[in-house]
């Protein structure tokens, strides 16, 4: 089968690799119907030294079952499925606490142990814990908003729940990326009354709008702050997604919030520590977030999708098959396209 395959810094290929199979027997096999890459992916892709082991790359898909083991019990052959971008078994502690990215015998799709899903197939542990089955094969239309259910729509709204975002609250989102636009939607969606979109990209920005961004700050850095501030009375926001990842991300993230505010953290750290803490701790801000459990939240968001009150898969701005994932990543790299979408 054809899958992408990461060689060094933006060596992206497509190669022929072995068709992915039943190992354990709790997995499943899912024929891809669609994957994409992610925002996060471009890390490795810029940094990834050359002469390594070729890493199988990508973390989200939507597709149909074609393969069970033998234990697994309510995924079903023939299901369509989104498949979130860990994998988690569904009973232990944390995945009882719907915390399933700490699931204690989980992991990512994408890494050393299980090959990733920018793929025609793709293995996938612990199935029933990890698939979520829908009731029947949705409607085309609708496969890219249920594909941003693996990933970036899951992580908006786990940065807008870290943040405490609620019915008239005021709330700043950090970064015009996927995930950053997908903010913009759970920020709406859970009643924010003024929603600050950061960022500079036109395409993004007029997108952020009709999502339900009211105000937009292009400005970075002191300047940024600044006129967070003047749009917000002076005082800041109650609450702040970052969505980026940076220290420059995350500082502003923290100086734009008002004193007793909630930062919610889903940008991948770049810094191994934390910037502006003593002006967090003088303020009484909490700052909370990490790699989105959105098994959890697929069952809420996913009637929203489906009767069309939300339309997170706008943010694919380019559809591809195989043989233009290499460019995808390029041009996704050089904020050329927003997201790409790919089609085996």
């Amino acid at each position: 089968m054809r899958a992408t395959v990461l060689h060094g810094a933006g060596d992206v290929r497509i190669e022929n690799v072995p068709d992915a199979s039943i190992v354990d027997p709790t997995d499943a096999v899912i024929r891809v119907s669609r994957a994409c890459i992610c925002g996060s992916d471009l890390w490795p892709y810029r940094s990834k030294q050359p002469g390594t082991d070729g890493q199988r790359i990508g973390h989200e898909a939507i597709g149909v079952v074609e393969a069970i083991g033998r234990d697994v019990c309510s995924i079903k052959i023939g299901d369509f499925v989104v498949m979130p971008f860990a994998y988690s078994d569904g009973t232990c502690t944390f995945c009882n606490e719907h915390l399933h990215t700490s699931c204690v015998h989980g992991g990512f799709f994408g890494g050393s142990e299980v090959a990733g899903a920018q793929a025609e197939a793709v293995r996938v542990p612990l199935a029933d814990g990890t698939l979520f089955a829908l009731n029947a094969r949705a409607d085309e239309a609708t496969w890219g908003s249920l594909l941003t259910l693996s990933d970036v729509m899951g992580t908006g709204h786990h940065a807008a729940r870290m943040a405490q975002v609620g019915p008239g609250k005021t709330v700043a989102v950090v970064g015009d990326g996927a995930v950053g636009l997908c903010g913009v939607i759970a920020a709406k969606r859970l009643g924010a009354e003024q929603i600050v979109l950061l960022g500079r990209h036109p395409d993004r920005i007029a997108l952020g709008q009709a999502f339900g961004a009211t105000d937009v700050v292009r400005e970075r850095g002191a300047a940024a702050v600044e006129r967070v501030r003047e749009l917000t009375g002076g005082v800041g926001a109650h609450c702040v997604l970052e969505c980026v990842g940076h220290g420059e991300s995350t500082n502003t993230a923290i100086l734009i919030a008002r004193p007793g505010g909630h930062v919610g953290r889903v940008g991948v750290p770049q810094e191994k520590t934390l910037p502006s803490s003593l002006p967090a701790f003088l303020r009484n801000i909490t700052i909370g977030g990490g790699p989105a459990p959105v098994r959890a939240y697929i069952e809420e968001l996913l009637p929203d999708v489906l009767e069309g009150r939300i339309e997170p898969g706008r943010v694919f701005d380019r559809i591809t098959g195989f043989d233009g994932v290499p460019q995808g990543y390029r041009d996704m790299n050089d904020r050329n396209t927003i997201k790409v979408m790919i089609k085996p």
